[in-house]
């Protein structure tokens, strides 16, 4: 393809990347770098019979002016990254050096909303990725390997969490683990305690939350892994079995090479999502016991005060968090495309 005509096939979806990705970064940057006005606070004496009295009111014209002249608001620069709210430098120092010991020190970063947050984030996105690209590469395999007239029916039902939207399926669940619902009965049966509960429990809550993510999104692995089973060169797996090789070994030195470039497609879509991880901890009604992220920026937007520099300093960390969860897997790509160039 000539590089005009390239050019023109590529700036449609350059002008929207432009538009939609790249502009309401920097925006998100730009707000992250500024705080708003202090209010203009004046003092009157009022004076009556019995004395003067003396009030402090908002001066409503100055703040007004002070916010049209800077509509972006108070510059502080990186000062908001380093606030308690967020990397929490100060803290984090007087409780290294005040440390007893390292789980001592890590009890205390814990109390600290972002950390706090940070720690669930990383659990559920490490813990949840892995296992459910296990478990939808094996219901491929199960699937490809049952007879055709079956195919259909159990594809139908293996699709079934990606068909109910996240807040919906989530709710659902909710339901189920209350002490009145069916998981809860059993879970409260299992372990013979009529008074244990799920909601109660902060251990038991996040092992909720990863279990509906590894059941909400394996479904979307086992469509892609499904999908390059069928790509499978069969001259090799026919040559593997003339050679003696167990149904073992066809998946561990034929199926799963082959399928390592969706493994890395997989890996990669599912790290973004589950890094941003949000609706389950709405759903779920688990802030007490797990924050993400993205949680603490929907937070920081709602109530009466949006604190939007504060929405935008974690909208900021969480990129590049993304960025730096996903660097490993693109190096591996970028070298794996040249090593075959």
């Amino acid at each position: 393809m000539k590089h005009k005509t390239f050019f023109w096939f590529f700036l449609p979806t350059a002008l929207a990347m432009l538009i939609f990705i790249a502009a309401p970064i920097v925006s998100v940057v730009m707000q992250s770098l500024f705080t708003p006005h202090e209010a203009v606070l004046v003092e009157t004496k009022n004076c009556g019979p019995f004395g003067c009295t003396t009030a402090t009111t908002i001066d409503q014209e100055a703040t007004a002016a002070l916010r049209d002249a800077e509509p972006m608001g108070r510059f502080v620069g990186f000062d908001i990254y380093k606030d308690r709210g967020h990397l929490a430098t100060a803290e984090v120092a007087e409780a290294w050096h005040s440390r007893d010991s390292l789980s001592g020190f890590f009890g205390d970063i814990y109390d600290l909303p972002f950390y706090r947050a940070l720690t669930f984030t990383l659990t559920y996105t490490f813990v949840v990725t892995p296992l459910l690209i296990i478990l939808g590469f094996v219901i491929a395999i199960s699937v490809n390997s049952l007879h055709r007239k079956l195919k259909g029916l159990v594809i139908f039902f293996s699709l079934l969490p990606m068909i109910v939207t996240p807040l919906v399926g989530s709710l659902i669940l909710f339901w189920m683990i209350d002490s009145r619902g069916i998981l809860g009965n059993f879970i409260s049966y299992l372990a013979n305690d009529p008074d244990i509960s799920l909601k109660a429990s902060t251990p038991l809550m996040w092992v909720s939350l990863i279990v509906y993510g590894i059941w909400s999104s394996a479904p979307f692995a086992f469509v892609v892994f499904y999908a390059g089973l069928q790509t499978v060169p069969r001259d090799t797996i026919e040559s593997a079995m003339i050679d003696g090789a167990t149904r073992w070994q066809q998946t561990r030195y034929v199926v799963i090479p082959h399928l390592m470039p969706l493994v890395t497609f997989v890996a990669l879509i599912q790290l973004m999502d589950n890094f941003r991880v949000f609706e389950p901890v709405v759903g779920f009604q688990a802030q007490a016991h797990a924050t993400t992220l993205s949680w603490i920026i929907f937070n920081d937007l709602g109530g009466e005060t949006r604190q939007l520099s504060a929405a935008a300093t974690t909208s900021v960390l969480t990129i590049l968090g993304v960025a730096i969860l996903l660097s490993p897997v693109l190096i591996r790509t970028w070298r794996d495309f040249r090593g075959r160039a």
